[in-house]
Order: C-alpha cells, then sequence, then structure tokens
C-alpha cells in the first residue's frame, strides 16, 4: 500500500512538472529573476512597442518577448512606469528586463546585458506632409520635440539653433506637435508609424534621416538595433533569451509579428553594414540575425 501511495504522489508531481514548468523549478538556476519563475518587464511605451494587456505582453517587441519566455518556461508579469526610471530598475531588481523599441548603443551595453536585436530601425523627423524634412539641416532653428532618455539626444542639441522640448509620452509629443508648439518631432520611429497610419487625418508625416552622417550616428545611423536590456548580472538569461530570438529571425516568424503592427519597411529587418557590436558586447565572429538565417 505504501508504494502505492508514493507512486500515486510521484505521477502528481510529475504532471503538475507538466503543467507549471517555472514552478516546478524547470527553469534554469543561473538566471537571476526578481521572483522564481517569473519574468518581471517593465512597461513604458506605447504600440506597437511592448504593452501589457490581461497579463499577457503584445506589441512588436511584446510578441517576441512573450514567446521567448515561454520558451523558457517564465511568466510574465508587467511592471508599469515611466521610461526615465527604467534601467535604474534593471540595475536595481526592480524588474527584470527592459525592452519595447530600447536602442543599443555602447553606453548601455557597458552597464547591461543586452540580447540579439529583435528588430532594426532608421530614426525620422515627424512634420508636417507640406514640410516634409528629412535632413539635419530641416532642424535648425526649429522648436524640436523627443523623448526624456533618448541616446541621441546630445546629437540633437549639437543642431544649430535647435531649441528642444522634451516628453515621457509620444502622445504628448504629438498633441504638441499638432497644435504648433513644435516644428517637428525625432521620436521612436515603430510608434510615430503606428500612430500615423491610424490618424491619416492629422496629415503629418515621418521621414527616415537621409544624411546618414557619422558625426551624428546614433540620430541617423542606418540599421541600428532594438534589444532588451537585463541586468549584468544576469547573462544567462539574456543569452538564454538571445536564443530564442534568433528562433524567431531564423523561421521569418519576425515578419509575421511585424506584419501585426504596421512594420512594413524591410530596413526594419535589414542591419547595419557596419558590424558594431562585435568585439564590444559580442564575439568578434558574431553577425546580427537577418530573416532566415
Amino acid at each position: 500500500m505504501q508504494q502505492l501511495i508514493c507512486k500515486f504522489l510521484a505521477s502528481i508531481i510529475g504532471i503538475a512538472a507538466g503543467l507549471h514548468p517555472a514552478w516546478a523549478g524547470a527553469t534554469d538556476p543561473a538566471y537571476k529573476l526578481s521572483e522564481p519563475g517569473v519574468l518581471s518587464v517593465a512597461i513604458t511605451g506605447d504600440m506597437p512597442g511592448l504593452v501589457a494587456r490581461d497579463g499577457k505582453l503584445t506589441g512588436y517587441d511584446g510578441d517576441i518577448l512573450q514567446i521567448a519566455a515561454e520558451r523558457l518556461g517564465l511568466t510574465i508579469k508587467p511592471v508599469t512606469m515611466e521610461w526615465s526610471g527604467a534601467i535604474a530598475a534593471v540595475q536595481t531588481g526592480r524588474v527584470d528586463i527592459i525592452g519595447g523599441n530600447v536602442a543599443w548603443t555602447q553606453q548601455r551595453a557597458e552597464t547591461l546585458s543586452l540580447t540579439d536585436p529583435s528588430g532594426y530601425f532608421l530614426n525620422g523627423i515627424t512634420s508636417k506632409k507640406s514640410s516634409g524634412w528629412h535632413t539635419l539641416k530641416d532642424l535648425e532653428n526649429r522648436k524640436v520635440g523627443s523623448m526624456t532618455g533618448f541616446s541621441f539626444l546630445p546629437e540633437l542639441r549639437r543642431i544649430k539653433g535647435l531649441e528642444l522640448s522634451l516628453y515621457d509620452s509620444s502622445d504628448a509629443a504629438l498633441r504638441d506637435l499638432l497644435a504648433g508648439r513644435i516644428d517637428a518631432l525625432v521620436g521612436d520611429p515603430p510608434v510615430i508609424d503606428y500612430a500615423l497610419s491610424r490618424n491619416e487625418s492629422w496629415g503629418l508625416v515621418n521621414l527616415p534621416f537621409s544624411d546618414n552622417n557619422p558625426d551624428y550616428p546614433l540620430l541617423t545611423g542606418v540599421g541600428r538595433q532594438y534589444v532588451f536590456g537585463l541586468s549584468k548580472d544576469n547573462t544567462a538569461l539574456a543569452n538564454a533569451l538571445s536564443a530564442q530570438i534568433r528562433k524567431l529571425w531564423t523561421s521569418c516568424e519576425v515578419k509575421v509579428i511585424g506584419q501585426r503592427y504596421g512594420n512594413l519597411n524591410e530596413a526594419n529587418y535589414v542591419p547595419s553594414a557596419e558590424n558594431y557590436r562585435a568585439g564590444v558586447d559580442r564575439a568578434s565572429d558574431w553577425k546580427p540575425p537577418v530573416c532566415g538565417r
């Protein structure tokens, strides 16, 4: 009888482990998590980047991270916060990861463990269709809006005569642009494109910088990378997420996800010709992922 009871309990535990991999300790013990089996995610941005609905992530980065986390046996816990405090929240362990149009920079690579890219982008200028601005010179001596904490702000401030206004949300910046309180906006390309595609009556256009000026690499560089950021002591989890992200590139599922959120421009899937992460936060032979590879 005792043996039968033991076998019955063992079978129950086995079923529970299959249903709840995180609870059963299936996740890698090398992952540094604020809660066991739970990936706490900073929710800072707008669609189509990374937002939470009914406890699940949505948006382009949101879908990618949700898939990757589930494949690693992790449950998602969204944590709403302002972007200005998100990096510090990861570093101090308040949350495990940030994402949603987070650009790779060497400075961030020095303070965070950054994943392989979820996508690529080129910044642009949002202005009235009648203006159609797309160069650095177009912004000279104008009132320009952007977002608090963006990596390219020092470069933006160097433009001759530019008067900069900073915002905590894209909505607030777009409202001021429509009201004429600013002349142009340099924001998150996917967020701006998503908003404009649903509000054609605004009469605005977002045009990529045509300069590709090496003196303004963060502002005008081609094929820059969107990534997820974790703390420096969470390299094992960053690597595991990178492996899952690469699978989505190999299967081209990134493009299927992108179509759901208006990421139709091929530039969103093409890396820079300059492999600037190799030898910095990646091995010297590392290559950025592309669709089908």
